[in-house]
């Protein structure tokens, strides 16, 4: 197991390249962008429940196996195993927490002991962001973090479990902490509906005539990253063998007034939002975003390569 503390010099490893690789929620948004990159040079291995996900987002050469993280005889006979299976918001975990434990802790564990038992040694799991609460300021691995939701206990856990499998058995254990990660429906998001990106939510809206909806007054940030450069941080991370954990985010943060303006500028319409009561308790609603990424930065090189500018014109691209 590599450490967590890397020279820079040390940095230049060679692209993943004929590995055997097992990609968890691999039918969902990060998870098939993730998959289909990694498909071109390597042996790719996809489960999924397909609660969150849809075989339509992969491409041919991936192996699909419809099955739950929870399920025993995994395909764990791999080479690295990303794991990003979850149930992916708070919303799900207060509707069945029971579930969202079992999903989100007993199916991370299963998976990763599995793997382990195979002689597997690296792994790379999605963590969440949304631990840090209210940040205007940028967000840092080292800050104290506390426990509002049943989603961001699950998560913890993970972080958790995985010390303990860096720790007593020696295997390498990047969690990755993704910062508001975007696509848009063109892309493998369109399938999440609800669960997508406001982004993706706003352009759909805009293009079609609809005014989005915006919680409270829109004063709102995030720190929005786009896939492509979140599925290039899970490559390095599992290229690099990273034990710990790691911010993916951009540094910089959009107010949801801003995002709107930016889609009308982009699109040449003129649609206004529509500003509606928030119906997620405002104890646990989190309202501002932003990553310092300097760790994952100073080990491996990652720097985000998509502006937002270029993030929204892309998303609204096919809709043009």
């Amino acid at each position: 197991m590599r450490s967590e503390a890397i020279n820079i010099a040390s940095m230049a490893r060679s692209p993943m390249n004929g590995q055997r690789v097992l990609v968890t929620g691999g039918a969902g948004f990060i998870g098939s962008n993730l998959a289909n990159a990694l498909a071109a040079d390597n042996e790719v291995l996809v489960v999924d429940d397909l609660f969150l996900g849809t075989e339509e987002n992969l491409v041919d050469d991936v192996e699909f196996h419809e099955r739950s993280v929870i399920e025993e005889d995994l395909p764990a006979d791999v080479d690295v195993l990303f794991h990003l299976a979850a149930l992916s918001s708070m919303a799900m975990h207060e509707d069945d927490p029971q579930r969202g434990a079992r999903v989100n802790v007993e199916g991370f564990v299963n998976t990763v002991e599995q793997f382990r038992q195979h002689g597997g040694d690296t792994v790379v799991y999605a963590t969440t962001s949304s631990i840090y609460g209210d940040r205007t300021e940028p967000s840092p691995e080292s800050m104290d973090v506390e426990v509002r939701t049943g989603y961001e206990a699950s998560k913890l856990a993970r972080e958790r479990y995985a010390e303990y499998y860096a720790n007593y058995h020696d295997m390498s254990m990047a969690g990755l902490r993704y910062f508001s990660v975007y696509q848009g429906y063109d892309g493998a998001e369109e399938h999440k509906g609800e669960y997508a990106n406001i982004i993706a939510q706003f352009a759909e809206d805009v293009a079609n005539g609809r005014s989005p909806e915006i919680y409270g007054d829109g004063t709102q940030t995030r720190d929005f990253t786009h896939v492509e450069d979140v599925v290039e941080a899970t490559i390095q991370a599992a290229e690099n063998e990273l034990t710990g954990i790691y911010n993916v985010g951009t540094g910089e943060q959009y107010d949801f007034e801003t995002v709107v303006e930016m889609i009308n500028d982009e699109l040449g319409t003129d649609v206004e939002p529509a500003y509606v009561e928030n119906p997620i308790p405002e104890d646990v609603y989190v309202h501002d975003t932003m990553a310092d990424a300097s760790k994952i930065r100073s080990v491996t090189g990652w720097e985000p390569t998509i502006s937002f500018e270029e993030g929204i014109r892309r998303v609204c691209e096919p809709y043009r």
